[in-house]
């Protein structure tokens, strides 16, 4: 669907990689939200009454994922093993072809949860991987 300037395009088909290992189950992936802290270097002799400010150092953000929670997909695995290793890796999201972007990363296992086990509902788990460094988003080659 087109509108103006933009092309809409569904999700499906997204993947997160944790080195070239897809993690399987997934339902929902949400990007980093990056963010710049702010320094005020408001002085004395301000008279207009605002703040003034400068950008601190930047943070590359956290991405969350949910989905069903399957032990034995080797993406899932390789999640559980590196909360417990506390290691820093390389991460990618991976768009469809007709978005044609990829977000690549390091980070480490912030949080790695598996829902209760529910009679009616399908067992499900929610990672969350805090990025070390810049996040860069560019062009895919899918």
């Amino acid at each position: 669907m087109t509108t103006g300037n933009t092309t809409a395009s569904k999700a499906m088909g997204t993947v997160l990689k944790k080195g070239l290992v897809v993690v399987g189950g997934l339902t929902k992936i949400a990007p980093p939200e990056r963010s710049t802290d702010s320094k005020d270097v408001t002085t004395l002799d301000v008279t207009d009454g605002y703040k003034r400010f400068l950008p601190g150092l930047k943070d590359g953000g956290e991405v969350t994922l949910t989905g069903f929670f399957a032990f034995a997909d080797a993406g899932q695995l390789e999640l559980e093993t590196a909360l417990d290793a506390g290691t820093t890796d390389a991460y990618s999201i991976v768009f469809p072809a007709a978005i044609g972007a990829t977000f690549t990363f390091s980070a480490f296992i912030l949080k790695f949860k598996v829902d209760a086990a529910d009679v009616d509902n399908p067992l499900g788990f929610e990672v969350t991987l805090k990025i070390s460094g810049k996040p860069v988003l560019a062009a895919s080659g899918v």
